[in-house]
């Protein structure tokens, strides 16, 4: 490999469906956001490997790195000059880092509770998928693992003993989420984009957070028929799902 080329990175994420390149979050953050930067990645869905018990995805690996998280991912790439927020002003640089933590705060426990804990989603849609992603006979394990994970996030961030019965905090999350999209909504109003004519990281996190709610056949899900009102919101996956990911193989 030549001296001045950049390392080849890779990144192990769960695959894609329903029309979108992955259908978990934080897969789909990091990939909108390479897409974004012009970062070139190579994918490697997890689907179907032990990977799918063992891995924390998504995970970046570059040379001897191996970054997880989003955040620092972004970050991770950022410092290898692929910035899609190097046009921001610090005042907007701000506003992102509210939104992000508006989003993760507010949308993220309904997002997780629409696929993760609804009895009827989780049994018709997310344990089946996830079940046949899985090899024999990790098939039995991994979507329970990940329904408890989920739960577990969710009473976290809504700031519950994990003892408090999710039930009593289910009409919170989903009004907290609909506030969320809403603000959303006005926030992005008719333009493309969060910040004007390119896509930035904020951009990736909202894309990440509200394309599976958009894309999935939930059988049960208020949330997803709320979104569905949204106009913008769903022009803005549209959008970004014709513009960056169209040429793609569906599945990767």
């Amino acid at each position: 490999m030549n001296g001045n080329m950049a390392a080849a990175m890779e990144l192990r994420c769960w695959g894609g469906d329903w029309g979108l390149p992955s259908v978990h979050t934080e897969s789909l953050i990091v990939l909108a956001y390479a897409k974004f930067s012009g970062a070139k990645v190579t994918v490697s869905p997890i689907d179907w490997t032990w990977r799918t018990l063992t891995a924390t995805v998504p995970e970046l690996l570059c040379g001897d790195s191996a970054v997880q998280e989003p955040t620092q991912i972004l970050n991770f790439l950022r410092k290898q000059r692929f910035n899609a927020d190097f046009e921001l002003t610090a005042r907007q640089g701000a506003d992102t880092m509210a939104y992000i933590a508006l989003i993760e705060e507010k949308l993220m426990p309904a997002v997780l509770h629409t696929f993760w804990v609804d009895a009827e989603n989780y049994a018709n849609l997310t344990r089946p998928w996830f079940a046949s992603h899985s090899p024999f006979p990790l098939n039995f394990i991994v979507p329970s693992r990940h329904a408890n994970a989920a739960l577990s996030r969710i009473l976290l961030t809504k700031g519950e003993a994990p003892l408090h019965r999710i039930t009593e905090v289910e009409g919170k999350i989903y009004s907290d989420a609909k506030e969320c999209l809403n603000l959303l909504a006005y926030r992005l109003g008719q333009a493309n984009f969060f910040f004007g004519n390119s896509p930035t990281s904020l951009d990736a996190f909202v894309f990440g957070f509200v394309a599976p709610l958009y894309k999935a056949s939930l059988p049960s899900s208020p949330l997803q028929s709320h979104l569905k009102q949204l106009d913008n919101i769903t022009h803005f996956c549209d959008n970004i799902l014709a513009v960056y990911f169209s040429s793609d193989h569906p599945n990767g």
